[in-house]
């Protein structure tokens, strides 16, 4: 599929804007240890980058046999706050990149719209998608369902067909095929996500400095 022009360019946040996964997912797996089960950062990165928290919580559950505490999402929640402050950095390249990007961007996340803004403020990255950041718990549709895409594009007024959307997980480029939109696959030069994502992306690049000209590309 080819993208003439594009109209909008959305990005998923985690991993693609903001160097969060790895920490994110440390406090999951910090937390998930408080409740009895041991989880790996590795085995967390496989099981539950790019899934929204209730599915990341059923497989705890899962390998739990039984339930979390009901404060368990609140508490990975405020922990992940707390280390965001301490340690969130922008990716790489990111602020550079988007100053060459002249299409319109936005952002389309399966967190909740308060991570996204936190986020994007702690790495001032905040005034580029300012009233353009879209949260799957707003719109009620998660990835891998292609419902934020869409919202996002309508939204913005871009037809899906003339949408490029940049993501690092299969989920969200899941998402982004189903909704009949181009995806660039962003591997951030890890060989393991390279393979994951190889099969089923249009392109993948490693470094953001790649980014403009790909679009420019299309």
């Amino acid at each position: 599929m080819t993208c003439a022009s594009p109209e909008l360019i959305i990005f998923d946040s985690d991993g693609v804007l903001v160097d969060s996964e790895i920490i994110a997912l440390t406090v999951l797996v910090r937390t998930a240890s408080e409740e009895g089960v041991a989880i790996s950062v590795e085995d967390a990165i496989r099981s539950f980058r790019g899934l929204k928290m209730t599915e990341c919580v059923r497989e705890i559950e899962r390998r739990l046999g039984r339930s979390v505490r009901d404060t368990f999402v609140a508490d990975v929640r405020r922990a992940t706050a707390l280390a965001f402050d301490a340690e969130l950095k922008p990716v790489e390249g990111i602020h550079a990149a988007l100053a060459e990007i002249t299409v319109p961007v936005c952002v389309a996340s399966n967190g909740p719209m308060s991570k996204l803004t936190h986020a994007l403020g702690l790495t001032k990255l905040l005034e580029h998608f300012e009233g353009r950041i879209f949260s799957a718990y707003e719109v009620g549709s998660w990835k891998p369902d292609p419902g934020l895409f869409l919202h996002a594009a309508q939204t913005l007024g871009a037809h899906p067909s003339r949408c490029v959307v940049v993501e690092d997980s299969l989920s969200g480029i899941h998402a982004a095929k189903a909704a009949g939109m181009r995806v660039l696959g962003f591997t951030a030069g890890d060989p393991e996500i390279e393979r994951e994502l190889a099969a089923v992306c249009d392109d993948l690049f490693d470094r953001m400095s790649h980014l403009p000209a790909l679009l420019r590309m299309e």
